[in-house]
């Protein structure tokens, strides 16, 4: 298994966008906005979707790697650290999946 975590991933984020735009394409992302960030994370997700159902394993990891690259450029975008989604992850898990989905439907 690789060392490379998620916590790379999102330092790498952090320094590329503190590039110039014309070297970083993360800079152009952010530079373009909230939206076209969250529209880049969207065609991801849809391009994980179809690799999972219809693709091979190794487009599915590819496309993941996609995913979660525009998931935290999408979260730098708005301001989000990632050690804020841990903490709400963390949060989720003191009960189990359907007890937290019920407790947000009321």
């Amino acid at each position: 298994m690789s060392g490379f975590t998620l916590e790379d991933l999102a330092r790498i984020v952090v320094l590329r966008a503190n590039e110039s735009a014309d070297k970083s394409y993360t800079r152009k992302l952010l530079d373009a906005g909230v939206e076209k960030c969250a529209k880049k994370l969207g065609e991801e997700a849809a391009e994980t979707i179809i690799a999972a159902v219809a693709g091979t394993k190794e487009q599915t990891v590819a496309e993941s790697a996609d995913l979660l690259y525009h998931l935290l450029v999408v979260l730098k975008a708005r301001g989000v650290d990632l050690a804020e989604v841990y903490a709400e992850l963390e949060r989720r898990t003191a009960q189990s999946g359907l007890e937290e989905k019920a407790s947000r439907n009321r």
